[in-house]
């Protein structure tokens, strides 16, 4: 019987988002991580390139996750409400249960690291905004309803709602969730924004 060996990229990533966890507001180098893994930075280097690489592996494994539930939340729902709410609970547990990644999507652990991780992040959130706004434009479509606020303007405000709970994530050290609250916030926001 072989037993399946450890993914060291894999590794390395988890290491780093934990570092993130617990260091909040702290610079991570490469030779914490490496410290922290118990290898060289040498070690590290053969499997990313730069520091860089391994906050965008991190970037890479956001995106894919949270946007490919989103992806079976339109594809199963068809109600727009419910869409909307399962788009924004979807990202708001995802910050919930990775909290150093967090630190990456809300720009923390990127000062002084390349712009096109930024770029990136800035993209992931982009197609969270315009994957409401097509749920929102799909009911007009769908059920003949006109909201009374622009679609576009309407999903910015949803995502501002979602930057702000996991900003507030981010400042707590972690200790106030993303998700307190949101059964009752949401409700409130279904009832006024989009009746």
């Amino acid at each position: 019987m072989t037993t399946k060996k450890p993914n060291r990229k894999e590794q390395i990533l988890g290491t780093l988002a934990a570092m993130l966890e617990t260091s909040p507001g702290q610079r991570i180098t490469t030779a914490r991580l490496a410290a922290e893994m118990g290898v060289s930075e040498a070690a590290l280097y053969r499997h990313f390139p730069s520091k860089a690489r391994m906050f965008e592996g991190l970037i890479e494994f956001t995106e894919d996750a949270v946007l490919s539930r989103i992806n079976q939340v339109l594809e199963v729902e068809k109600d727009t409400l419910v869409r909307c709410e399962m788009i924004l609970r979807v990202v708001l547990t995802f910050v919930e249960r990775n909290p150093g990644i967090t630190r990456v999507l809300t720009g923390d652990a990127l000062m002084g690291e390349h712009d096109r991780l930024r770029a990136r992040v800035l993209g992931i959130f982009e197609k969270i905004e315009a994957n409401l706004k097509q749920a929102i434009r799909e009911r007009r479509l769908r059920e003949n309803v006109q909201t009374r606020i622009d679609e576009g303007v309407l999903a910015n405000l949803l995502m501002a709602y979602a930057d702000g709970k996991i900003a507030q994530f981010v400042r707590s050290e972690f200790k106030r969730a993303p998700t307190e609250h949101f059964d009752e916030q949401w409700q409130t926001m279904a009832q006024q924004l989009l009746s």
